[in-house]
């Protein structure tokens, strides 16, 4: 039974559509509801668009009694009056698109309903919430001037004046180095990702994260709840220093110092900075052997330390920001320097054995108990002792703990000396002493050695003077002997031979041995007139000795030979003709003056000419016999060299050439 009335009411609505729209029951106008109406972007989002879209679900054909024939909408204020008049679109169109509310922001009501003919269904209503308006600027509070390092943190104030409808749904930041700059890409609006502080309008703080050092600007707007951003945004700048301050030391020695040392902390930051400003703000600190820190306001500190022995001084600042590196709650510990202070100075004292086989050599001993003897530096000194003549220092080498000097006592005259001692510690703090470790005073007999004696001269008599020919060698010798007579052999003598001026060569030194007598000899080679003195420089254990000095001349050998035995009164001239000898002598480019001299037998010698040699010593000259006197006399000729400044040799003669005049 049910079935057919089922299939009669089909029947019915079929009819029903294929005849068209008619008046319907009012029972059955409940069919034309709108099913599902929503708004696009949400019914509860407030809109800064004026541009509304409607949605809805059409119910199936089947099931409505009076199938729809338009759908119809229109749009009240919060008054409820009529402010967008009813607009009708054909069944087919599933929404209503571009929906312009008034300018004004505000909420509003959509009413739609489907029709059928001139029967309405139901009105079903949607919320339309728009708002353009503009909130107003941001109010963030200004920062310290100094962020340290990590998180800075900023508040943010709310807009003063009249809020948008739509309210404030939050803030959008941003930090950059830029300083002026916008959090929100659109030049009005803001995205729900961009709105990073969702605090409504109430006073509200953000993490601005770690931001890099140096200068930071915050960037901020307001953001309504429709998405519309103030118009200006406000710019805040961000100092931060994340960083230390550096401290350098001026003062602190880099080793030993030998009194009080006056330490001087300066500090700089490159962010910052030192400036002082009040008891908050940034100091320099240095604390000496941990104790109580000296604290300056500003960039800088200073403390004196003192004291012998070794200081450790810490030091640190503190900067604009607050960084401090005093160790304190987690903070990077304070740089310190190690101060090493003597101001006392060492002990200085002569050692009292004596090397015996080294009688010369002066040992001292340099003790101190802070710093320890330096090797830098150190002085012995001697002078003749009970006089107030200023002591002459010896070449002294030092080591640590130690000083060494030799003391030539050959150069000095026999008696007693006494001797001081000069030695420094690491510090550089002075010492002296004229005392042996046991407490006696530094003072030595000179000689210290052994003496000794030379004889020496010409040949067995030992001659002090000799004249030997041109070109000779010469023999020499001598004996070496102690004070008591006693030979010495096997020692070694140096035979000194000083040239006379103007020798190639200023001197000339051959070194013999003594033999077991103590005796030496020595053939010295050829050359020019000089000096010899036989020396024995001495050792360890015997003085120096010098033989004296022995007188050698060696004349000038001169040649010279003439072109004729004969020669004719008024007829061709003599050429006499000749030269010098040079061994181990220079003569110049000028030459060197020989005398031609004349005689007659048994008569004394007479010069007629003096003539200049070459450079190599050679000479001639062309002489004319004149004088009728001359015929039948026989003449004897000859060159002479005489004594010259510059010139090693002693006078010479050649040997007489016999002339006979016609």
């Amino acid at each position: 039974m049910r079935l057919r009335r089922s299939a009669l009411l089909a029947a019915l609505l079929l009819a029903a559509l294929a005849a068209g729209p008619t008046a319907v029951a009012a029972a059955d106008l409940e069919s034309l509801r709108p099913l599902g109406l929503r708004v696009a972007g949400g019914e509860a989002a407030w809109h800064a668009d004026n541009d509304f879209r409607l949605d809805w679900d059409r119910s199936p054909d089947a099931i409505q009694v009076a199938p729809a024939t338009a759908v119809a909408y229109l749009v009240r204020d919060a008054d409820g009056d009529v402010v967008v008049p009813a607009a009708r679109i054909p069944w087919e169109v599933r929404q209503f698109d571009h929906i312009h509310v008034p300018s004004d922001p505000g909420r509003y009501r959509a009413e739609v309903w489907l029709e059928h003919g001139v029967d309405q269904g139901p009105r079903v209503g949607a919320t339309l919430l728009f708002d353009d308006a503009r909130p107003g600027s941001a109010r963030p509070v200004a920062l310290a001037t100094w962020i340290p390092g990590g998180a800075a943190t900023l508040r943010i104030e709310a807009p003063i004046g009249p809020q948008p409808v739509s309210g404030i749904r939050g803030y959008a930041v941003s930090v950059d180095r830029e300083p002026e700059g916008s959090p929100c890409a659109g030049p009005n609006r803001c995205g729900e990702a961009e709105t990073n502080l969702r605090s409504g309008a109430a006073a509200a703080s953000i993490s601005l994260g770690t931001l890099p050092e140096g200068l930071n600007f915050a960037h901020v707007v307001a953001v309504s709840g429709s998405g519309m951003r103030s118009r200006v945004a406000e710019d805040v700048s961000v100092r931060v220093d994340a960083s230390l301050p550096d401290v350098a030391l001026t003062g602190p020695p880099s080793g030993w110092a030998d009194g009080p040392v006056r330490i001087l902390a300066t500090a700089t930051d490159r962010h910052s900075g030192m400036a002082s400003s009040g008891p908050a703000g940034p100091f320099t600190a240095i604390a000496v052997d941990g104790g109580v820190p000296a604290v300056s306001p500003g960039p800088s500190a200073a403390v004196t330390v003192t004291g012998d022995g070794t200081h450790r001084v810490a030091y640190y600042a503190r900067d604009a920001a607050g960084n401090v590196g005093d160790g304190q709650a987690g903070s990077a510990p304070p740089e310190s320097v190690v101060v090493r202070i003597d101001g006392t100075p060492p002990q200085v004292a002569f050692v009292v054995a004596r090397d015996p086989a080294d009688p010369e050599r002066i040992e001292a001993v340099v003790t101190d108990q802070v710093s320890g003897p330096g090797t830098a530096k150190g002085t012995i000194s001697v002078r003749a002792a009970g006089t107030h003549r200023q002591f002459e220092r010896l070449p002294t080498s030092v080591s640590e703990g130690r000083l060494v000097a030799r003391w030539d006592s050959d150069a000095s005259p026999a008696g007693s000396y006494e001797f001081s001692a000069t030695g420094y510690d690491a510090a550089g703090n002075a010492g002296g002493g004229n005392r042996r470790t046991d407490g006696a005073r530094m003072v030595l007999a000179n000689p210290l050695k052994r003496e000794t004696a030379i004889s020496f001269g010409f040949g067995a008599r030992q001659l002090s003077t000799k004249s030997i020919g041109y070109g000779n060698g010469v023999r020499v010798g001598g004996r070496l002997i102690s004070p008591s007579g006693s030979p010495l052999a096997g020692l070694p003598v140096d035979l000194i031979e000083t040239f006379d001026a103007g020798a190639r060569i200023a001197a000339r030194t051959t070194t013999v041995v003594t033999g077991e007598d103590g005796t030496f000899l020595a053939r010295l080679a050829p050359g020019p007139s000089r000096r010899i003195e036989a020396r024995f420089a001495g050792n360890r254990v015997l003085t120096r000795a010098s033989g004296g000095q022995v007188q050698l001349a060696v004349p000038t050998v001169v040649r010279m030979h003439a072109s004729a035995e004969t020669a004719s009164v008024g007829g061709a001239p003599v050429v006499f003709s000749g030269r010098i000898g040079q061994l181990g002598a220079r003569i110049p480019s000028s030459g060197r003056p020989v005398q031609l001299q004349f005689r007659l037998p048994g008569a004394p010698w007479s010069e007629f000419r003096t003539v200049q040699t070459d450079r190599r010593g050679r000479f001639h000259y062309a002489y004319s016999f004149s004088d009728d006197d001359s015929r039948g006399v026989h003449f004897q000729f000859r060159a002479y060299a005489p004594a010259q400044e510059g010139w090693p040799y002693a006078p010479g003669a050649s040997r007489p050439v016999a002339i006979t005049g016609r």
